[in-house]
């Protein structure tokens, strides 16, 4: 009898285009890997099944067990996703600002909201978290400190962009938020070639990027190690909005504004070297992002 696969064999394998016009006269070739292709929309659907995989594997946790976990947005989708896969009961908990598609996204598969003010924030949520692990009230995946959550990129992403580019990239271009994604990227493109560029970018200050953070000193976090990035970068929101609008309207790709942050970026990278291959992460979709005016701005 023919094996069909599941919903869960869906996540990875995804797609690596090159920019036709934003990049202009130049002799390099930018690339997107456009994670909004993963089956709940987010690059963060590879973290979010392994943390719950590997775990399983572990027998930490097993069917029917309540997960609980902090998240601005894309990873409570994905948990959620993941969660309604293998059969978990999940609580997420978030900072009451998030956009209406995120929070009807999560309850849709099934998962329980919990709600902190924007002031607490996540540094908030991640607390009210690990309070409510010590109540005995479910398991924390913790997506900030689970080897778990860079294992996702150092098994999937890192080397799909590899295969991809042929071995050919030379600057590979992500926002921080975990910093799961540049981690595991990291350590796998490093080991194939250690010349190649790590470039994270974070938020300027100031500056509100849903999904990517410039973390207090006590919420780094763990899984970050400084030394897998060579170079850091700081964005501004404007910046970040108006490369996602010029995506959607000029290439015809639809993001929302962290992976307009890392276009943009990846751009100015592009204007100080020659003959690179620059891989930026396109980390979610900009349908996520509607509700909250973002693309009738500017």
């Amino acid at each position: 009898m023919h094996e069909y696969p599941t919903i869960e064999a869906c996540v990875g394998n995804t797609p690596l285009v090159r920019l036709q016009r934003l990049q202009g006269e130049t002799s390099n070739t930018l690339l997107l890997k456009l994670e909004g292709t993963n089956p709940a929309g987010s690059v963060k659907d590879r973290p979010a099944l392994s943390m719950i995989a590997e775990a399983e594997a572990r027998g930490d946790i097993k069917p029917g067990d309540t997960l609980i976990e902090a998240t601005s947005g894309n990873t409570g989708i994905a948990l959620a996703m993941a969660a309604a896969i293998r059969g978990y009961r999940l609580l997420l908990i978030m900072p009451s600002h998030m956009s209406d598609e995120r929070k009807q996204a999560m309850s849709a598969y099934g998962a329980t909201l919990i709600e902190v003010s924007q002031e607490e924030g996540m540094e908030g949520a991640r607390d009210l978290a690990m309070a409510m692990q010590a109540r005995g009230e479910g398991r924390v995946l913790d997506q900030f400190g689970n080897p778990d959550n860079p294992l996702a990129h150092l098994k999937g992403t890192g080397p799909e962009i590899w295969q991809q580019t042929g071995g050919t990239i030379t600057h590979f271009v992500s926002s921080m938020g975990t910093t799961g994604t540049i981690m595991g990227c990291s350590a796998y493109l490093k080991q194939q070639n250690p010349d190649i560029q790590i470039v994270g970018l974070q938020p300027e200050d100031g500056s509100s990027i849903p999904g990517i953070r410039r973390w207090p000193e006590a919420y780094l976090p763990a899984i970050f190690d400084a030394a897998r990035v060579d170079r850091v970068m700081d964005i501004s929101q404007s910046d970040s909005e108006t490369m996602m609008r010029r995506l959607a309207a000029e290439e015809g790709i639809f993001c929302g504004v962290s992976s307009g942050g890392a276009v943009a970026a990846a751009l100015t990278l592009s204007r100080e070297v020659e003959n690179a291959v620059i891989v930026a992460i396109v980390c979610d979709r900009g349908d996520r992002y509607l509700s909250t005016g973002v693309f009738a701005e500017g």
